[in-house]
């Protein structure tokens, strides 16, 4: 038995959750991390998807829609709801309806920056109240038997970023995992992402949760910079996975080996993209999906020489016949 603890493997621990050594997550992201989506993501590596965001008075309302995005398959699995909202009683039965669910994280969204959200005093709008921050926070993870982690942003702006102190109050207020974007609520998606802060936390011995990284993870190299540079437990990908999935598989290979995978041949991205709309068309209903997926195609196809009057085209197309004819004709540019 003591031989065998000389080679244990080393795990990444979310509550009772336990992941491979630098796991690799989706970021949710409205209109976006559908379970169609989600489950390409976790196909090609994702360690744990997340929802799109769900407000917190949607669900105790029994909006249909807030509803209808708890919805994800068991091969989704690890997978986290995230919740956002502005008051103890609201988050808490949020929280609950959520857990009715059984995912295996509540995640709670202190990071949107979208005004109709920051105007609310939800997303990071709650980085102007960090007292009532903490409060929320304490009160959901008291609510639920499941591990509750939070995802935020430095801070405010470039002269309010308490990051690296509410780092630590979350822990204490019982988080078991912490997510942050290296950039402030007034610079949105501008500029570029300094994890100078994420790595600070890192260093801090107080901290025993895992801290992952987001913020401008555009590539396996980059991937590996950030990790090798800030020591992060793990890393979260957003936009750089829309319309391309595959970067999962791309980045754990590179970690893993310093090697880069070629990227996807013409004919496989069209057939993912046609995979993908098929799902959404099966889930969501037809006009809804070719809506949604209209944020998806340039992506899919991106930097394809002669793309420009096909992704126009899909852009306006309104029946799957339509979609996948075009598609078709794509091919014919390899």
């Amino acid at each position: 038995m003591q031989i065998y603890a000389l080679f244990e493997i080393k795990m990444i621990k979310i509550g009772n959750l336990k992941l491979e050594v630098f796991p690799i997550l989706l970021a949710p992201m409205e209109e976006i991390t559908g379970s169609a989506f989600r489950r390409l993501c976790k196909h090609y590596g994702a360690d744990i998807v997340y929802t799109e965001f769900i407000a917190a008075d949607g669900l105790i309302r029994d909006a249909k829609k807030s509803m209808q995005k708890l919805y994800f398959q068991e091969n989704e699995r690890p997978i986290g709801i995230q919740i956002f909202g502005n008051d103890e009683s609201g988050m808490r039965k949020a929280a609950e309806v959520a857990a009715e669910a059984n995912p295996d994280i509540i995640d709670i969204n202190w990071g949107c920056p979208v005004k109709k959200v920051v105007k609310k005093f939800s997303g990071s709008g709650m980085l102007q109240a960090p007292e009532q921050l903490i409060k929320i926070t304490a009160e959901v993870v008291k609510s639920v038997n499941i591990p509750v982690t939070v995802k935020t942003r430095l801070g405010w702006d470039e002269s309010n970023k308490p990051i690296v102190e509410l780092s630590e109050r979350l822990q204490d207020a019982g988080i078991k995992a912490l997510t942050i974007h290296g950039r402030t609520r007034s610079q949105l998606y501008k500029g570029k992402a300094d994890w100078t802060l994420i790595g600070k936390i890192k260093e801090n011995p107080r901290i025993k949760i895992p801290i992952f990284g987001n913020g401008d993870i555009t590539s396996p190299e980059i991937a590996l910079a950030m990790k090798e540079k800030y020591h992060v437990d793990g890393i979260m990908i957003g936009r750089a996975a829309i319309g391309n999935p595959y970067i999962f598989t791309q980045t754990k290979h590179f970690i893993k080996t310093g090697t880069l995978l070629p990227p996807l041949s013409l004919a496989k991205k069209a057939a993912l993209c046609r995979k993908h709309l098929l799902e959404e068309i099966y889930e969501k209903g037809e006009r809804s999906a070719i809506f949604e997926m209209r944020r998806q195609y340039a992506h899919y196809f991106k930097g394809i020489s002669g793309i420009k009057p096909y992704r126009i085209e899909l852009m306006q197309v309104e029946n799957v016949d339509q979609v996948l004819s075009i598609l078709d004709k794509i091919l014919t540019l390899e």
